[in-house]
């Protein structure tokens, strides 16, 4: 198999990309067999070196091994995530706790970790290191402590037991969500039942339902199908349906339940920091972040919510009050609340999202946003036929420098389908990285869930989507500007806390009618965005933004209780997180509904004790913008401070150390209370 294996031979492909065209489910588990075998043989001839310890037989010698794991398990996990199918799920099932395995037996190995202490401890050898590879034996070191290595016999078969069970529930979890997302489906053949929803809305609900050879109009529980759906039909009781089907994924006691995954989940993610000397798994998580502990977290979220939810709770009377002059005599549920508030929205700035989507083609913004980062770092983008992809959707790109050299390769994959997760993320094929002195450029890849063209429209985005891709190539960038030496510390290998800013600081060229002006034009006639509509969108910006920062506190609340836990829960996971956000809480409890039970980031994803992180880096990238506010949005001498300060250094440094590096100080919270119109 090894010699037709294209994920076991060299890529010939442009820029060594991944042969997607060649590869097939069955060349996963032979390449993952290969690789671990590969990847072992490279950690035993760091163990077995009879030389002393140094810096560059061990600490280097260990970055540099199981180079093709990783690139298999990219391309793998990123198939499992983007374009699955049962196939690769049962493979993802199977390979999970091999990977798991792979990985304690470095963390545990006591010689191993016997030659890394010698180094760490070997003050001659520190003082002969750089600021990066420093940074590296710091990094190598504490990964070690933190995976089990000092811990004793009995202990450490314990933490292999709790790792390998873990990574099983995670991919169970996000299974079962995605299942449960792709399941339901709301069948409208009644035309009167379309009251009030967009023509664009409807087009696409009749082109699902034709693909699944159906009459009428199929309604689904991906954003690009339910969010308008929420915002706009006028059929209150389908709206209800629709938003306790979205609400209860994972909470319906059948077999993709979450339930219990969730409860052993946090059960063992105490035990294992309890194993480690952690008194829950938050100060386990936090030690390696910038807020440092569960306490400074927490006193975060506090501050904010004291500062947002009267705000908030005038937002939400605010529009209770309007859906009463429209008529509506009943208590206020929350698959009205979307409802009402969009028309209030429209009523108090004459904006919506079905007035300003013609101007926000995807092609127009795509380019739009490759512009801006034209004028701000200089790069430019050519499309590729030649690198291979991994759905038809997909399109590639070669990103290139302000000198014209090549800088990385980009996927761009922007629409919905069964076979891919919800939501929009960023992650890369392979890091940047030196190798042999040669400075290895990355591959990246963007990922969205936007709306799909029609027969009649190509895709069209709403304001939030336009930001949202704003967000996801803030993060890109982050990839493709590495500069640095070892894989591990590229790109957004960094505090998952500070990790935020890159993507978040693009977000405020969105709030700019200098940049909107320059990449809305409408689609059909080619006419730029009135300049009316462009203020009134800018002046909707901060439209229920008490409610919309109490929300996403609620989120972080509830992740910071499921990961300060002291013993097993026992309640029910609804009954949990109800206690858990009731400071957070505007309006009646929906029974069924549960928000845990398809939180994907913290029980599917890499933000457990750190959802937190959105809200902290608001403050680092409100505070970084004022910068752009004050000298031009446009300034390429503060593009250039970002770019060197910040997006280039990775993981070498603290994330504190980088933003005063940049902005010559701490952050303020200030800016972002200003931003939000959260200041009396």
């Amino acid at each position: 198999m090894n010699t037709n294996n294209p994920l076991l031979q060299p890529f010939n492909t442009p820029h060594q990309t991944a042969p997607f065209d060649k590869i097939s489910e069955e060349h996963f588990m032979p390449a993952f067999e290969k690789a671990l075998e590969e990847g072992r043989r490279e950690i035993a001839a760091v163990i077995n070196n009879d030389e002393t310890p140094t810096f560059e037989n061990t600490i280097e010698a260990l970055e540099k091994s199981g180079k093709l794991l990783d690139r298999i398990s990219s391309i793998f996990f990123n198939l499992n995530s983007a374009a699955t199918n049962e196939k690769i799920q049962s493979i993802a099932r199977e390979v999970s706790p091999m990977l798991s395995e792979y990985s304690n037996d470095i963390w545990l190995n006591e010689k191993l970790f016997e030659r890394v202490s010698t180094v760490y401890e070997n003050d001659h050898e520190s003082a002969a290191l750089n600021e990066e590879q420093h940074k590296l034996l710091e990094d190598t070191y504490r990964g070690f402590t933190r995976r089990g290595a000092r811990l004793s016999g009995k202990d450490k078969e314990r933490y292999r037991e709790i790792s390998a069970e873990l990574s099983k529930l995670s991919l169970q979890f996000g299974e079962n969500v995605l299942a449960e997302t792709n399941d339901f489906k709301l069948h409208v053949t009644n035309e009167k039942d379309l009251s009030g929803l967009p023509g664009d809305v409807i087009e696409a609900a009749a082109q699902r339902a034709k693909q699944d050879n159906q009459e009428g109009w199929i309604f689904t529980l991906q954003f690009p199908s339910y969010l308008p759906f929420m915002k706009y039909a006028d059929n209150r009781e389908l709206r209800e349906k629709m938003f306790r089907a979205y609400t209860s994924r994972g909470n319906k006691g059948n077999k993709r339940d979450n339930n219990e995954i969730i409860k052993r989940t946090v059960a063992l993610r105490l035990e294992r920091a309890r194993l480690l000397g952690y008194t829950n798994h938050a100060e386990y998580v936090l030690s390696e972040r910038m807020a440092k502990s569960p306490e400074r977290v927490n006193q975060f979220l506090q501050q904010l919510l004291d500062a947002s939810l009267p705000f908030a709770e005038k937002d939400v009377k605010a529009v209770e009050e309007y859906a009463r002059k429209l008529g509506f005599n009943d208590t206020l549920q929350r698959w009205d609340f979307a409802y009402y508030s969009e028309k209030l929205k429209t009523a108090s700035f004459n904006i919506s999202d079905e007035m300003t989507k013609p101007y926000f083609q995807l092609e127009k913004v795509k380019e739009g946003i490759f512009d801006l980062t034209r004028k701000l770092y200089g790069l430019t983008y050519k499309r590729s036929k030649e690198i291979p992809v991994y759905h038809k959707d997909v399109e590639a790109y070669e990103v290139f420098d302000n000198d014209g050299s090549f800088l990385a390769v980009l996927y761009l994959d922007f629409f919905p389908r069964e076979s891919k997760q919800g939501g929009a993320w960023m992650t890369s094929y392979l890091e940047q990285h030196v190798e042999n002195g040669k400075d290895v450029r990355p591959h990246i890849s963007v990922v969205t869930n936007f709306t799909r063209p029609t027969a009649s429209k190509p895709a069209l985005l709403t304001y939030n989507e336009v930001t949202t891709f704003l967000h996801e190539f803030g993060h890109a960038l982050h990839g493709m500007l590495s500069r640095v030496t070892y894989e591990s510390m590229a790109g957004t290998s960094v505090y998952r806390d500070f990790v935020e800013l890159p993507s978040q600081i693009m977000e405020n060229w969105a709030r700019r009618k200098e940049w909107l002006q320059d990449i809305a034009t409408h689609y059909e006639t080619g006419e730029p965005i009135p300049g009316d509509m462009v203020d009134k969108i800018i002046a909707a910006g901060n439209f229920q933004s008490g409610y919309s920062t109490v929300r996403q506190l609620s989120f972080g609340m509830n992740d910071m209780a499921w990961h300060t836990i002291d013993k097993p829960v026992t309640k029910e996971v609804a009954q949990f997180e109800k206690e858990a956000m009731k400071p957070t809480e505007l309006f009646p409890d929906v029974e069924g509904s549960c928000m845990s039970t398809a939180f994907g980031h913290i029980f599917d994803g890499g933000y457990a004790a750190g959802y937190y992180g959105y809200k902290w880096a608001e403050v680092l990238d409100a505070d970084a913008f004022e910068l752009f506010r004050q000298n031009g949005i446009f300034n390429k001498e503060i593009a250039n401070s970002f770019r060197k300060n910040i997006l280039e250094k990775g993981g070498t440094k603290d994330p504190m150390e980088l933003y005063v590096a940049f902005r010559g100080q701490e952050p303020s919270i200030e800016p972002l209370l200003e931003r939000s119109g959260l200041k009396n």
